[in-house]
């Protein structure tokens, strides 16, 4: 075996290694990273060839945590791992996003990149690592790549930037962010912050890019000496460069045209169509020799020339002239309008439109048991604040089928719920689900949920501590040029055909969320910080519209939702309110119609009462104070019978506490039996605790003293006990006499 191990170092000393040519030695590059505990298996392998007619760059990566890494077993009937959970998938997307537009443009085999997690000890944070061991797999094999990337994370903590922390560390960080990165260039950027300003943000930047470019430079080394730094020969496009320049010549000027009429995104569509297939015809009429096979070819050839002369078109636009696609100046906001509670029925919803995209959001507001469980590898938690977006295929008027949840939708959510959730109150007692919808798409549908997410959480009530708006950005910046355009609140056409979509969320005060995608090369950090001041602008904006429509959290929750109370009671008492087996909260649950749940935290108990109204949640809550009470000498209580005795009857006079009342007690006048009161099991009395017993804690009650003494009425003396002399000494024993022999009858002699 020909092992080879690199290792670089971390600016506060830690090291990661990567090793090759031990493991995985059949795929086309495999390496093993570790750092501390933590390893990782990154393999790539890649067809040979492309599939034919394939024009577009077909990668797959997938990332795995297997739970034997942290000597946990999975959950389920079949104890074994299923389908990537959100937080796999997020990663995926993290290394996909850094790894895809690096790729030759006319590469166009498949491509599969595995990531697996195989050891890990709770202490690093093996997300972070994930790119960093994808990049050197690929720079282990001969598949080619303009790479390679590495990627970290960078956090703030106590206004220090640290590279790669660990969980530990994460948890008093005011910034968490995601950087993947060449050498040369920024590629892909995703985080949180707590309201942050743009400076920081670019500041975290060049700490990790700092951080990034030595390993980078060890995958170079790594290649090198692997010799894969010369890449495997491929030919996946066959071209007619007298096609490409007549399609040039023949459409340029009239998409051009397009582009400066300002039409809107169906009709924009159906005018770039119409070139395209007008310029077919008159090709197909000029070359009439071409058999049925060789024109579908040259057809082939004319969409994808077309697609490059409809691009420089809407480029050179926007760079010559400042006229974007629908007609906008390069910072302008579309119009945008906005409604709140459109539906009666959740408990908080709101619309906002703004241009062509459109989102439908809805709060639901739940209790304890709403919560969600994470139950990962090397995260269990539970999860007060949800949010989830939706994209069906209506909203950009396609005729498809609507399928399970996509990478897509669960990244877009992920982005919307890291830019909203540090509003939420931390003591919030509800639980929180939000739900966006895209009725129409044509640009940023995760901002526009950001933004309806944000006025349906007002609408509901819940007191979050300042609105959030989100805007999406683009770029359009030619190689050699030092021409540029940063745009504000890019179409989905600008997305596809620019160079940067650069997302950002915040309050009035700074930044809570930010993804960032750069697909060209020499990005500054002084283009970088002028689309993030425009974006601020832009953000500004947007919250300035919504403000109009609700512009603080509604005072009152809505009629419908469930009330809540919490209390907190001493921890002993826990047991008490549960009852053996639940069964005094089960039956608190049942007698009163509300929800209870309690949770030890902090060495106390806290109690959750929810229900549909107000008498329903002070039922509940009577109940348990009675049962945390602690019963005192002299106080009336209101019991139930639990059973009778010759002697009297026990009775219930607090949840969970039975005390004694004697037949003398019942009434004033001699019973023979507890009956002749006419007192049977649970009927409810009125007792007096007259005492606690000191050794053994039982309870003494009394009825008679609440009656009132029959007139004339004189109390028995008590016969006075004797009282017991001097014990009399015990009188010596003589010598036991031998007890007589007994025939035993079994015939012993």
């Amino acid at each position: 075996m020909n092992v080879i191990t690199k290792t670089v170092e971390l600016p506060d000393g830690r090291t990661i290694s990567i090793e090759t040519g031990k493991l995985a030695k059949q795929a086309d590059g495999a390496v093993m990273l570790r750092m501390n505990n933590t390893m990782l298996l990154a393999t790539v392998c890649a067809a040979k060839d492309a599939v034919p007619g394939t024009d577009f760059m077909p990668l797959q990566v997938e990332y795995r945590e297997k739970y034997y890494a942290a000597g946990r077993f999975p959950g389920g009937f079949t104890k074994r791992e299923g389908k990537a959970n959100d937080d796999e998938i997020l990663t995926c997307r993290l290394v996909d996003r850094a790894l895809r537009p690096l790729f030759p443009s006319d590469y166009h085999a498949e491509v599969y990149v595995n990531v697996i997690l195989f050891s890990a000890d709770g202490v690093d944070m093996p997300d972070a690592l994930a790119g960093f061991a994808a990049s050197a797999a690929l720079a282990a094999s001969d598949i080619p790549f303009d790479g390679p990337i590495s990627e970290v994370r960078v956090a703030r903590i106590d206004g220090q930037f640290v590279i790669d922390p660990t969980w530990k560390q994460l948890e008093q960080a005011d910034m968490d962010l995601m950087v993947g990165a060449t050498e040369e260039n920024i590629m892909m950027v995703e985080g949180e912050m707590k309201e942050v300003s743009e400076q920081d943000l670019l500041a975290a930047l060049k700490v990790a890019h700092e951080a990034i470019k030595p390993m980078c430079r060890l995958q170079k080394e790594l290649s090198k000496e692997l010799g894969k730094d010369v890449k495997r020969e491929y030919c996946h496009e066959v071209n007619d460069e007298e096609l490409r320049q007549a399609v040039k010549d023949a459409c340029y000027q009239k998409a051009y045209d397009v582009t400066k009429q300002a039409l809107d995104k169906h009709a924009r569509a159906e005018a770039f169509e119409a070139i395209r297939e007008k310029f077919k015809e008159e090709y197909a009429a000029a070359h009439t020799t071409l058999t049925p096979e060789e024109l579908e070819e040259k057809n082939a050839l004319v969409d994808k020339y077309y697609h490059d002369v409809e691009r420089d078109a809407m480029r050179r636009c926007v760079l010559d002239e400042g006229i974007r696609l629908d007609g906008r100046k390069t910072d302008e906001i579309r119009p945008i309008w906005c409604e709140v509670s459109p539906l009666p029925g959740p408990h908080g919803s709101a619309i906002f439109t703004r241009g062509e995209t459109q989102a439908l959001a809805t709060c639901t507001l739940g209790t304890k048991n709403d919560e969600k469980l994470v139950d990962d590898v090397l995260v269990r938690e539970y999860q007060r604040f949800l949010l989830h977006y939706n994209f069906p295929p209506f909203s950009t008027g396609e005729a498809k089928a609507q399928r399970g949840v996509g990478r897509r939708e669960i990244g877009h959510g992920h982005l919307a719920w890291r830019g909203l959730k540090g509003q939420i109150p931390e003591d919030y007692p509800y639980v929180i689900r939000v739900v966006s919808d895209i009725l129409e798409s044509n640009g940023s549908s995760s901002m526009a949920s950001t933004c309806a997410g944000c006025m349906a959480l007002m609408d509901a009530g819940v007191p979050i501590k300042n609105p959030v708006s989100g805007i999406a950005m683009g770029l359009i910046k030619n190689p050699g040029e030092d021409k540029y355009a940063v745009l504000s609140d890019i179409l989905g056409d600008e997305d596809h055909l620019g160079d940067m979509d650069f997302k950002t969320t915040g309050t009035k005060n700074g930044l809570t969320a930010t993804q960032m995608d750069i697909k060209c090369d020499g990005l500054s950090y002084e283009v970088l910080e002028k689309a993030l001041m425009q974006a601020k602008a832009g953000r500004e904006h947007i919250l300035g519209e919504m403000m109009k429509t609700i512009d603080k959290p509604r005072a009152e929750l809505k009629p419908h939702v469930p009330r809540i109370e919490q209390m907190t009671i001493p921890k002993e008492f826990i047991g008490a309110v549960i009852g053996p087996g639940g069964k005094i909260i089960q039956g608190m649950q049942e007698e009163t119609g509300a929800t209870i749940s309690i949770d030890e935290e902090d060495g106390v108990g806290k109690i959750q009462v929810s229900g549909p109204n107000k008498e329903t949640i002070d039922a509940a809550m009577a109940k348990i104070k009675a049962i945390v009470a602690i019963p005192e000498v002299g106080e009336v209580y209101e019991g139930t019978v639990r059973s009778i005795m010759p002697y009297g009857c026990f009775v219930e006079f607090m949840p969970g506490k039975d005390g004694l009342l004697h037949i003398s007690e019942i009434d004033w006048k001699r019973l023979e039996t507890v009956e002749e009161a006419g007192i049977k099991e649970g009927d409810k009395l009125k007792v007096k605790l007259m005492e606690i017993d000191p050794k053994t804690g039982k309870f003494k009650l009394s009825r008679r003293v609440l009656i009132e003494k029959p007139e004339g009425y004189v109390e028995r003396e008590r016969r006075p006990r004797p009282e017991r002399g001097e014990r009399r000494p015990r009188p010596e024993r003589g010598e036991r006499r031998p007890r007589p022999d007994h025939d035993s009858g079994n015939g012993a002699e």
